[in-house]
């Protein structure tokens, strides 16, 4: 792999983790916000879901017009936004103005979740994009070791607030990395035919391709069952298993570091086996760990060293269902990789929230909710996997 290989994918990585920086970061503030702020536990989730939805709703908007003026402009767009909305929550007086601003602040950072993945199929296809799409979360997946970690430091010594005029650092960071190391992939001869217009075709051409949303919603409910752990997590191992959020991070870090090693193998497993037998593979050893995780706890074992066991394997298989079944979804669709980068991550994050939303109705305090919703949603990925790969034998190294 050449050397711009690699630049591309750090450039790409970097942009990717800015708004999941936001998340991580933010995570183990989740406790002291409530107590700063006079907000209940569902109050201050209600924040983090914000940002989840508005990262959903505004990857559709952000692709098809990527489509149309190409991948940079609305890169600075979104970043601008993502560091205003960062500003005003550093300075929100209550729970509700945080909410509101969450939501501005995931508006932004939805155009660096949905414009690098188009950047990829723009430049790669088949099994090179695999391995530019692993390098790609390598640097995406530093974010979930390191910000939590920045972050539990940044809370103790300064407070929660610090966190979000730190990811305001981030975005203009990101904003120099645009202008100065990214450049435009989508020609302008090849904007021509991209209107709004375009767009609603595009999209209502994807929405009739089983194949397609069956792709994404492997991806979608693989993601969702970690954003059940998101959102519950830093309650269930502070208030429950009485970590502080120094340790949480670590243990939330060590997660991260299963998920990032078991992705950087995607290229070479799907290289000799083909892309669609590993998803099938690593969908359905996910799916079985996280449930015999839920059949631990149901039976009355409640170990805080079990469980982080437990999650530390299962999400490492995770690890190598989220790039693959990105790369595949997008393999056909070059013509419209924006729209269909943009539709893609608009369902799996509104799954997502759906499913952080559901599982929230069952906090009771304990790690049982978190445990049920993960592994609901691992199971609908295994039974969608099979679904939709049931046909193919293997897609090794396409367009290679």
């Amino acid at each position: 792999m050449t050397t711009s290989f690699f630049k591309t994918a750090l450039v790409l990585g970097l942009l990717s983790a800015i708004g999941p920086f936001a998340i991580d970061m933010y995570l183990p503030a989740l406790p002291s916000i409530g107590q700063s702020l006079g907000a209940s536990m569902s109050a201050v989730q209600a924040s983090l879901m914000a940002f989840f939805i508005s990262l959903g709703i505004g990857q559709i908007i952000y692709g098809p017009v990527s489509d149309m003026v190409g991948r940079k402009a609305p890169l600075y767009f979104g970043m601008v936004l993502f560091a205003v909305g960062s500003v005003g929550c550093a300075l929100a007086p209550d729970i509700h103005t945080l909410v509101i601003l969450r939501f501005i602040q995931g508006l932004g950072a939805s155009a660096g979740m949905v414009i690098p993945r188009a950047v990829v199929r723009d430049l790669h296809t088949g099994h090179d994009a695999a391995r530019i799409m692993s390098l790609l979360m390598l640097v995406f997946s530093v974010s979930p070791i390191l910000a939590p970690l920045a972050g539990s430091l940044l809370i103790e010594t300064i407070g929660w607030r610090s966190v979000f005029w730190a990811v305001t650092v981030a975005a203009v960071l990101g904003l120099i990395l645009i202008a100065t190391s990214l450049p435009e992939t989508r020609p302008t001869e090849e904007r021509l035919g991209s209107s709004f217009g375009s767009a609603l075709g595009g999209y209502w051409l994807l929405l009739r391709d089983k194949h397609f949303l069956g792709l994404v919603f492997i991806g979608a409910f693989g993601i969702s069952s970690f954003f059940a752990y998101l959102a519950n997590s830093s309650f269930v191992m502070i208030d429950h298993y009485g970590l502080t959020p120094r340790q949480y991070s670590i243990a939330f870090a060590a997660n991260a570091a299963s998920f990032i090693g078991m992705s950087q193998l995607t290229g070479r497993l799907t290289g000799r086996f083909g892309l669609a037998p590993v998803v099938k593979v690593a969908v359905s050893c996910y799916a079985a760990i996280m449930l015999v995780l839920l059949a631990v706890n149901l039976l009355g074992v409640d170990r805080l060293d079990v469980m982080l066991g437990l999650l530390f394997v299962g999400f490492g298989f995770l690890g190598l269902v989220i790039p693959t079944t990105a790369v595949l979804a997008l393999d056909e669709h070059g013509p419209i990789a924006g729209t269909a980068s943009a539709l893609m991550g608009t369902l799996q994050f509104v799954t997502g929230a759906v499913i952080m939303a559901v599982t929230g109705l069952f906090v009771d305090g304990s790690a049982r909710p978190m445990l049920a919703g993960i592994a609901f949603s691992a199971a609908v990925a295994f039974v969608l996997s099979w679904v939709t790969l049931r046909h193919i034998k293997g897609i090794r190294k396409a367009a290679a």
